[in-house]
């Protein structure tokens, strides 16, 4: 076997580590990061593969950005394991990762790949049946090297080969973080901003407004996925999505994201969101989002005026007499009580109701 390794380095604290313990031992590594729309571990939404880069700049090692497309997002609507208690689809997303990770060994010259898994840390992916399935299905049987829990599993091909000294490996295992913060200031590594990881799919708002998005608009793009993490969401109907921007910073990142066959609606003359629909909306729906937008203002009008403006058409403007009332807006919004039987039918009678 080649003295070389590919490690999945997330910039987290226990992928640092791995690919650290393998450097002191002279092992060549060469780092993959996987950039994933929903990632959330790092801080200022610097993002996931900012800090990878900054954990291999500081480890001296190459590093390949792969992100997580279509593809990825294939899996995530049907992952053949399942899902963990939000849209979480743990054991397949390991899969997908390490498959990809085997696709280059060859042309990077690694023989085994390294991860920072630590038996029994995560609940769903890192349990022994689950490790077992996720080395077996990602075609990487006895070449996965985990270096803080190695003490725990039989030999992997480089230990048995002697390619890695198995003494030197950790027998690491549990949920508590102790053992590699103390391991780091050992080894000297001290910027992890994300000790215990960050996937937004475990979020229960992003996992509702996840599943609305499947179920609704199978056309999606990434887009749209990058939508899902912004503002306020409201579905009017099976065709129509609102989202409002909660500050300024998000009325921007909302109006950015509007693409053809969305419309964009502001207020004219108040303070309040913009919002995103995704479609364009008839004159009672349009009456329904103006209200939705004005809940939302501090201002105090008899009557409040709004701009539409639908991609590539002019600018429209409308006024609507009030706001919608906070029980109404409820049940539209995406989260609250939506993801249930009955959810369409109950959406259009309380649309019929309160336009009618």
């Amino acid at each position: 076997m080649h003295k070389k390794a590919i490690a999945l380095l997330s910039g987290g604290l226990d992928s640092s580590l791995a690919v650290k313990l393998m450097i002191d031992q002279g092992i060549e590594v060469v780092a993959i990061n996987f950039m994933s729309p929903f990632c959330n571990c790092t801080p200022k939404k610097s993002g996931c593969r900012h800090q990878a880069q900054l954990i291999a700049h500081e480890l001296g090692i190459e590093i390949h950005a792969i992100p997580k497309g279509m593809d990825y997002l294939a899996m995530v609507k049907r992952p053949p394991h399942g899902y963990g208690r939000g849209m979480n689809p743990c054991i397949d997303c390991r899969i997908y990762m390490l498959r990809k990770a085997r696709e280059r060994m060859d042309s990077l010259g690694a023989s085994f790949v390294v991860t920072g898994e630590v038996l029994g840390q995560r609940p769903m992916s890192q349990h022994r049946q689950a490790i077992r399935i996720i080395e077996k299905k990602s075609g990487l049987t006895g070449l996965i090297l985990r270096p803080l829990s190695a003490g725990l599993f039989e030999p992997s091909i480089p230990e048995q080969e002697g390619i890695v000294d198995r003494e030197k490996l950790l027998s690491i295992s549990g949920r508590s973080r102790k053992p590699q913060i103390e391991l780091a200031e050992e080894l000297g590594i001290k910027d992890y901003p994300c000790p215990a990881g960050g996937c937004l799919l475990t979020d229960p708002v992003i996992a509702s407004r996840l599943r609305d998005l499947f179920t609704y608009q199978p056309d999606f793009d990434m887009t749209d996925i990058h939508l899902l993490k912004v503002g306020r969401h409201f579905r009017i109907d099976a065709k129509l999505k609102v989202v409002l921007g909660r500050n300024k910073a998000e009325n921007e990142k909302v109006t950015s994201l509007v693409k053809p066959g969305y419309a964009i609606i502001q207020p004219a003359d108040f303070r309040g969101p913009a919002a995103l629909v995704t479609g364009i909306p008839d004159r009672d729906q349009e009456r329904l989002i103006g209200e939705i937008v004005a809940r939302y203002s501090a201002d105090a009008h008899d009557r409040y005026v709004l701009r539409k403006q639908i991609v590539n058409r002019k600018t429209s403007s409308f006024s609507v007499a009030g706001k919608i009332q906070p029980e109404t807006l409820e049940a539209f919004q995406i989260g609250h009580g939506t993801c249930w039987e009955g959810k369409e039918e109950h959406e259009k009678r309380i649309f019929d109701e309160h336009i009618h």
